[in-house]
């Protein structure tokens, strides 16, 4: 679907589901379209033992047993709610768990400050009630709804930043799985909107917002809570970003190599960043930036991007230096002193001790903060 900016999992991988689909001879619950089995498949990838025909890339770099229990909980009357620091990868999970059990990832409510009770039950249609009245017709269900009357899985993004309202109203879905609309006719249960097996919800919460809007412990009750880590071990980061990247260079048909030299400058920069943030003894001496993969990755694109269409179409140090500094440093002076001592404490004595990509990094970097100071 190259007319799609960004295709949903269920889009982006529909031949892939599509074989899986037609292969699996596993038990499934509800209506589920794959078997649990075929679920950790699509989402973590095939190895040589699986004996398939072809292969089935990994699309979440994680550790197996969250997704295992992640699919468990789906399959029971819980929901699920999957809570870690910002680019741990929870939204991209939770839309591939999606998409592989019911083959639609779109049924998303945003959780925001703004974000009310309509937004996960329903709204009306104005025009059709000043015309015909409330009725099933003129009532727009949201996705929560949506979910509920096909027996598939609803998503609610950010849950913690919506409202004690908001929340608490999810509190009766979960529970009692139904939705009341007392503004329709009673009559055989017609006010009532009941879920169909196969139902549930997924949440995300960023770790970093506690205190923004707790959970109730009634809600907390109803989802089955699976952190998720900031990745840390290099070898997997190295994957993760690899993965993000070449998806990038194919959607922009770039034709240009990541040298394995310059992917190493990044991990280990983002290795030296965080464990200063570790050691900080104040929030003033720590990035405002959470050093996630995610960011990483967005350091990485930014920087093939602008040595694609300004550089010599290749991927240099100093760009990447530049990218790194820019992404980085969001409050001034804090995130640029902070980013200043480290290029001249950590980055320049490894470059005269290793040489390499290390040098030019530096010069890059300085140049960068240069410009923003």
């Amino acid at each position: 679907m190259s007319d799609l900016l960004r295709a949903p999992a269920e889009i982006k991988y529909a031949e892939e589901l599509d074989w899986l689909e037609s292969i699996d001879d596993n038990p499934k619950p509800f209506s589920w379209r794959l078997s649990p089995k075929m679920v950790r498949l699509f989402v973590l990838g095939s190895e040589r033992a699986d004996g398939l025909d072809r292969e089935v890339a990994q699309k979440w770099f994680g550790d197996r047993s969250f997704v295992e229990r992640s699919i468990v909980t789906l399959a029971s009357d819980r929901g699920l709610l999957l809570i870690g620091d910002p680019g741990t990868g929870k939204s991209w999970l939770a839309e591939l768990l999606a998409a592989a059990i019911s083959r639609n990832s779109t049924q998303v409510v945003q959780g925001t400050a703004g974000t009310t009770e309509d937004h996960i039950k329903y709204s009306w249609n104005v025009s059709m009630v000043i015309a015909k009245g409330q009725s099933r017709e003129s009532m727009i269900p949201s996705p929560i709804m949506t979910a509920m009357e096909t027996g598939t899985i609803g998503r609610f993004e950010e849950l913690t930043r919506s409202t004690s309202d908001v929340q608490d109203a999810l509190i009766s879905i979960l529970s009692e799985k139904y939705i009341s609309v007392p503004e329709l006719d009673a009559a055989d249960g017609g006010n009532i909107v009941f879920a169909k097996p196969g139902f549930s919800v997924i949440a995300t919460a960023n770790s970093r917002d506690r205190g923004v809007n707790d959970l109730s412990s009634a809600l907390k009750r109803r989802f089955n809570f699976v952190r998720i880590p900031v990745v840390t071990n290099k070898k997997s980061e190295a994957e993760i970003v690899r993965f993000r990247t070449e998806e990038l260079l194919r959607r922009h048909a770039i034709e240009l190599d990541v040298p394995p030299t310059l992917l190493d400058v990044l991990l280990q920069s983002f290795a030296d960043l965080r464990a200063s943030a570790a050691a900080a003894g104040s929030d003033d001496e720590k990035l405002e930036s959470a050093l996630s993969t995610a960011e990483q990755i967005g350091v990485l694109e930014d920087s093939i991007l602008h040595g694609n269409f300004f550089g010599e179409r290749t991927l240099t140090a100093r760009t990447l230096a530049a990218s790194l500094v820019g992404t980085l440093a969001r409050r001034e002076p804090e995130d640029l002193a902070i980013l200043n001592k480290y290029l001249h404490g950590v980055v320049e004595p490894r470059g005269k001790e290793e040489g390499g990509a290390w040098p030019e990094f530096l010069e890059g970097g300085r140049e960068a903060i240069a410009k923003l100071s």
